[in-house]
């Protein structure tokens, strides 16, 4: 799960009497409390603004082509108001969908959404443009979708009172060790699986009080028993236990260990029960830009490219080089994800848009490919039913094990 809380007791209650009237809230009008419908779409040059008139639960965005589109899905909206195009988009369709609504942008010339985030009060949301040549446009339409989630908020169903939840900061996680590695063939490929959560922090909670982190674990686990037991891979866990480790710490683990590939567990939470299905989740190109610049403003570039010492290099030559990589990381990151989810299908519960990608801290390896894995909603009965089986694990383990064999055959034989 992207961005999970564990209320205390007290605001737990709150919560689900919150839940329970915005529920009664929906039936007694026809659809759900939260559902904003669409206000304004103000499309400028750089940017489309969308304002509603309340709180949505998500939205995403993916592009297709033939002819050029942006299709933008809503969850927890309705469409609304009429539009006036302007920039490159010439032309904006609205439709309701399942528990939502998409809105289409179509496009005079190529461009493709670099950025999205919503206001504070989860009730405008703002993508920002940029015009790309057509190659571009035809590997953004291949890399799937970019998600974008509203500020954490609980609130009163009537009222515009909300509620504050604070909780103490807790102590630095202790300086990682390195894991155990298993597997014998130091030949074979290193696939570092990373349990999402930990310790303080255990993700999203199900209704039934099943915590991520406990099912992260167990996935973990389960996916290092089957790729152990192909003799195709050696396997290390960057947790084996309830401990929680910083973000940076689970992929900087990999990487030390010279990792081929990094995968970490999760599971989904929706504001619906009704979402279900895996998700496959890759580093947005924005962030992966922020995080060269970074890497190549260092001032210790000893340890930044596997293999490559930037120290003697300048700025401009250390920021060409990280970008290089970084971008071969990337497509091979959303070549592993398509090629996961595809191998999914027909074992567990998948999405049909499952490639996502997101600014997510965990991704940020510039010279290693790293996916996260949704495997399931936590939220959702059906899916918390085969998380928390030992069937249902052993079928998320086959699925990525078949994923991993056709990865590392395909590479090997590109070489």
């Amino acid at each position: 799960m992207l961005l999970g809380w564990t209320l205390p007791s007290p605001a737990r209650h709150i919560a689900r009497v919150s839940f329970f009237l915005a529920l009664l809230a929906g039936f007694l009008t026809g659809a759900p409390s939260w559902a904003g419908t669409i206000r304004d779409i103000d499309v400028q040059s750089n940017r489309v603004v969308i304002r509603f008139d309340q709180r949505v639960a998500e939205a995403s965005s993916f592009v297709l082509a033939g002819p050029n589109r942006i299709a933008l899905d809503l969850i927890g909206a309705k469409p609304g108001a009429r539009a006036e195009t302007g920039g490159p988009v010439t032309a904006i369709r609205q439709a309701a969908r399942g528990d939502g609504a998409r809105v289409v942008f179509d496009l005079a010339r190529p461009a493709i959404v670099s950025q999205g985030s919503f206001a504070s009060d989860g009730a405008t949301l703002t993508l920002e443009l940029r015009t790309v040549d057509d190659a571009r446009f035809a590997r953004a339409a291949a890399e799937g979708r970019m998600s974008f989630l509203p500020p954490f908020s609980f609130a009163r169903a009537s009222t515009r009172h909300a509620y504050s939840v604070s909780v103490p900061v807790p102590a630095r996680a202790a300086p990682y060790s390195l894991p155990r590695i298993y597997g014998s063939d130091d030949d074979r490929p290193l696939v570092v699986i990373d349990a999402g959560h930990g310790g303080h922090d255990p993700g999203s909670v199900s209704a039934g009080g099943v915590k991520e982190k406990d099912v992260a674990l167990r996935i973990a686990k389960a996916i290092r028993d089957e790729l152990v037991a192909s003799g195709r891979a050696r396997v290390a866990l960057t947790r084996e236990d309830d401990r929680y480790l910083l973000h940076r710490d689970r992929f900087e683990v990999a990487r030390k260990l010279g990792a081929a590939l990094f995968i970490s567990v999760h599971c989904d939470a929706a504001h619906t029960p009704d979402a279900t299905g895996a998700t496959v989740y890759t580093l947005s190109e924005v962030a992966s830009d922020k995080e060269a610049a970074r890497l190549a403003a260092r001032e210790n570039k000893s340890d930044i490219l596997a293999g490559i010492d930037l120290g003697t290099q300048n700025r401009d030559v250390s920021s060409i080089l990280i970008d290089l990589t970084q971008r071969e990381t990337m497509n091979a990151s959303a070549k592993f994800a398509r090629l996961l989810g595809r191998e999914a299908q027909g074992l567990i519960p998948v999405k049909p848009n499952y490639h996502r990608m997101a600014s997510l801290l965990v991704l940020k390896a510039p010279d290693m490919p790293s996916i996260l894995f949704e495997t399931g909603y936590i939220s959702n009965e059906s899916d918390v039913a085969m998380l928390n089986s030992t069937e249902g694990r052993r079928r998320i383990a086959q699925s990525v094990e078949r994923a991993v064999a056709i990865h590392f055959a395909t590479r090997m034989a590109s070489r």
